[in-house]
């Protein structure tokens, strides 16, 4: 994104152009910016060849994932839903793995009907129901064991998942129990160790803890594990303040793991391909005046973008238009839901603004519309995808008339 002539522009687009042409609100992403990411990526971890699956949560439009698959990628996927729709965007099964500590039974079987490349089991009791439906079928299902490290990855507690108290995943004593039950298995093939810490981490050394932690289990298991799945959790630069994860030192803790290991290393981004990608434009419906705020009221509200609700999760917020006047008042920008949770950010010090401008909620194409929902009984928002310097539309705008 870009301000010219003082008109803020994605991919040279301007931004109230989209607003008027599509109306608001609008999810816009950059294919520039998505490619731009994952060739990154891939540099950065050249060295490991890793198996890329891309974390279908965090953005399940499926022509997203179509462009993604284009790069060679693969998915993570969480429910049969999400399977679904990675066969459906041409993602190859062998690909594909499946993490989650909640599948059903029919869950479980789509996924060895389809043969895909791993089930990735987060307890004893769903082990033993992936080794009776595989009898069943008279099958050798292909899976991996969720270790939970025990390592706080410094983020948000409500997307920590590698913490003792977290409810993925089994300890060391448990994983080392089910590895030696599952030798004996005829219908289970052991072949991946899988961990994953939480998300938006910014910081290489909880990694490195984590690291320490596979490595000393991998040691204590005596077992050669064909695949180590890393999950994901790389996070992005919300606040626009240049704080990064360093992909470098990450990479270099990796190959010391695999000079002992010789096993293929899987990893899930999910936010790191697709969250800087797309910004939500959003229309100035009323701003209301307060003591000591005023209250920018837009048209897009928790339902649109759920994570400053949930997370407390902080995103920047554009003008679509740059004036230099600023406001003496602080601004609150709040939807038009009716939760008082409903609000995107406080600032001080912002641009004036007037009713019916436009404005821009940056960096949300990583659990914004995954995240959406239709509650108050709003419709979800267009999505476009910017790409050659043309518009496409790659989810129409829900129609009122479709949720009646």
């Amino acid at each position: 994104m870009k301000y010219k002539n003082n008109r803020l522009t994605i991919d040279g687009i301007n931004v109230d152009f989209l607003a008027n042409k599509f109306s608001t609100p609008i999810y816009c992403y950059s294919f520039k910016k998505l490619k731009e990411n994952i060739l990154n990526f891939k540099k950065n971890f050249k060295k490991i060849n890793p198996l890329i699956c891309f974390a279908v949560k965090s953005n399940s439009n499926i022509k997203i994932l179509k462009e993604i698959s284009k790069f060679n990628f693969g998915a993570d996927v969480v429910s049969g839903g999400e399977l679904m729709m990675a066969l459906k965007a041409g993602i190859k099964p062998k690909k594909i793995v499946f993490s989650g500590v909640g599948k059903t039974s029919s869950e479980i079987e789509f996924a060895i009907d389809k043969d895909i490349l791993l089930i990735n089991a987060e307890s004893k009791s769903e082990i033993l129901e992936i080794e009776r439906i595989a009898r069943s079928k008279k099958r050798t299902v292909s899976i991996g064991i969720r270790l939970n490290p025990n390592t706080d990855a410094k983020t948000i507690n409500q997307i920590s998942t590698g913490k003792k108290e977290n409810k993925f995943g089994v300890d060391e004593k448990t994983f080392l129990r089910l590895v030696d039950y599952i030798k004996n298995s005829r219908n289970l093939n052991l072949k991946c160790l899988s961990v994953h810490i939480g998300s938006q981490i910014l910081d290489h050394k909880p990694y490195e803890k984590m690291l320490k932690v596979v490595s000393k289990t991998i040691q204590k298991s005596q077992y050669k594990f064909e695949y180590i799945d890393l999950g994901g959790g790389m996070g992005i630069d919300y606040m626009h303040n240049n704080k990064k994860l360093n992909l470098k030192k990450y990479s270099q803790s990796i190959k010391k793991i695999l000079n002992k290991n010789y096993s293929k290393i899987i990893f899930e981004p999910g936010r790191s391909i697709i969250g800087n990608t797309a910004i939500l434009i959003t229309k100035i419906l009323y701003i209301k005046e307060g003591f000591k705020k005023d209250f920018i009221i837009l048209d897009a509200g928790m339902n649109d973008l759920i994570r400053p609700a949930l997370y407390n999760a902080k995103h920047k917020i554009l003008a679509s238009k740059n004036k230099k006047e600023i406001s003496k008042k602080t601004y609150e920008f709040v939807g038009p839901i009716c939760e008082s949770t409903d609000k995107f950010s406080t600032i001080k010090k912002f641009q004036k603004l007037k009713e019916k401008d436009f404005v821009v909620i940056c960096d949300v194409g990583a659990y914004g519309t995954s995240l959406s929902s239709n509650y108050n009984v709003r419709p979800k928002a267009i999505e476009l995808m910017i790409k050659s310097s043309k518009i496409q539309i790659i989810n129409k705008r829900q129609k009122l008339s479709e949720l009646m």
